[in-house]
């Protein structure tokens, strides 16, 4: 039977605050919070029987990342083709998806605690634009960056944005940002990429973990967002 944990200290931390902080707002008392960890632990036996059956990150890397010159853009998926950002053709869909409760996150910075703005996003030379074409009907449906991107240091933050809400949820986001990586890696050299999200929850964290990054920490109550503290997220993998 595994007794050691895998499990970085920096994530067991970022659920436990995450659970906590949805907790008290619910309205917990202490007692509550006592009951709800003896009713995590009723359920560790059943979650330890179906852990062998979750492992399959790898076959999913392997399966969109095709063998191709990701030196350059274009790049291509199973489903998805990531081109140059044009602003004649791809401006108005982008403008529409910030305005988006969802899309608006992709414009925070928390370095300022502020949100960027279209023309800070597009006229910033150490940002870096990427449009996600969707193969098989050609449409725009989102959109990766890499922003301050450091060329001294190799480094820059990703951000991805399905800004077309019913195509959410169906793995674009996974392979979108796969490619993007293998470009960041390959075509910018990039040897740190890392992100900075809102998005605490157990599922965002996972699906970060499977593509690659690991949580470096949490930035509590970093930014005051929709009248609100928010803490922010911040996982980063690095290029061997």
């Amino acid at each position: 039977m595994k007794t050691q944990s895998n499990i970085p200290e920096a994530t067991i931390d970022t659920l436990a605050r995450n659970i906590y902080k949805q907790a008290k707002e619910y309205g917990f008392s202490p007692i509550d919070y006592v009951k709800l960890v003896n009713r995590i632990l009723d359920y560790v036996p059943k979650a330890a029987s179906n852990a062998r059956n979750s492992h399959v990150a790898e076959k999913d890397t392997v399966s969109i990342l095709h063998k191709q010159d990701y030196s350059k853009l274009p790049v291509e998926g199973n489903h998805l083709r990531i081109r140059q950002f044009n602003r004649n053709t791809d401006l108005n869909a982008l403008e529409q998806w910030v305005d988006d409760p969802f899309g608006r996150y992709f414009l925070i910075s928390p370095a300022t605690s502020s949100l960027l703005s279209i023309h800070e996003l597009l006229n910033n030379k150490k940002h870096c634009l990427g449009s996600i074409i969707v193969k098989q009907t050609r449409e725009f449906i989102g959109l990766v960056a890499y922003l301050n991107r450091d060329e001294m240091q190799k480094k820059a933050e990703l951000r991805k944005l399905i800004g077309v809400p019913e195509l959410r949820g169906r793995g674009f986001g996974k392979e979108s940002s796969l490619l993007w990586i293998e470009y960041g890696k390959k075509g910018l050299g990039l040897n740190k990429i890392y992100l900075n999200t809102l998005d605490t929850n157990i599922r965002n964290i996972k699906l970060n973990e499977d593509i690659g990054f690991t949580v470096e920490g949490i930035l509590r109550n970093e930014i005051y967002f929709d009248g609100q503290y928010c803490d922010v997220l911040r996982m980063s993998m690095w290029n061997e």
